[in-house]
């Protein structure tokens, strides 16, 4: 198995923060609240809950199973954050500078580390052991699928924005 290599992922995890900001610059209000379906997400929703997961799920669960592996995790209820904490109201500026702040301080935190043991685990009452390295692997890969997922937003927007025209000509999505 290989073994993580924590400057590389630290990297990463700072460039992610500039794609999210870079896919976010210039859009509008109307934009970042808009909604393909009632039920999908806005841009506004996604970036407030790359904001809370940043701190609530994935720095602190990383935390605990390196530190304290058998402590139990805090609860996370990411689809109920989105109403309860009425995400579609806020500012995109104000919730991207949530979690771009939070992304460098996880960062900090990340570089700060001394020769962590991913191979510590916690044991999941869902999805069984969860290893320190699993959750890194999983961090990336949440900022993989919420890459996708405001590119996707940008493309619906569009299309939806312009419906007298087609996109065809660019290439098959």
């Amino acid at each position: 198995m290989a073994d993580l290599d924590l400057r590389s992922i630290t990297a990463r995890l700072e460039a992610n923060a500039d794609v999210f900001r870079a896919l976010v610059s210039g859009v509008g209000d109307g934009q970042a609240r808009w909604k393909p379906e009632p039920d999908q997400w806005s841009i506004l929703e996604v970036v407030a809950h790359l904001a809370d997961e940043e701190v609530e799920d994935f720095r602190s669960r990383v935390d605990r199973t390196l530190h304290r592996p058998d402590a139990p995790w805090d609860p996370i209820d990411p689809q109920g954050w989105a109403i309860e904490r009425r995400y579609n109201e806020g500012s995109l500026a104000e919730s991207l500078d949530r979690f771009l702040v939070s992304r460098a301080e996880s960062v900090a935190w990340l570089e700060g580390l001394d020769a962590p043991d991913w191979t510590l685990a916690h044991e999941h009452p869902r999805f069984g052991p969860i290893r320190a390295g699993d959750l890194m692997t999983s961090w990336l890969a949440h900022d993989q699928i919420h890459i996708r997922q405001i590119n996707r937003l940008q493309r619906e927007f569009l299309v939806a924005s312009l419906s007298g025209y087609s996109p065809d000509y660019a290439g098959r999505w």
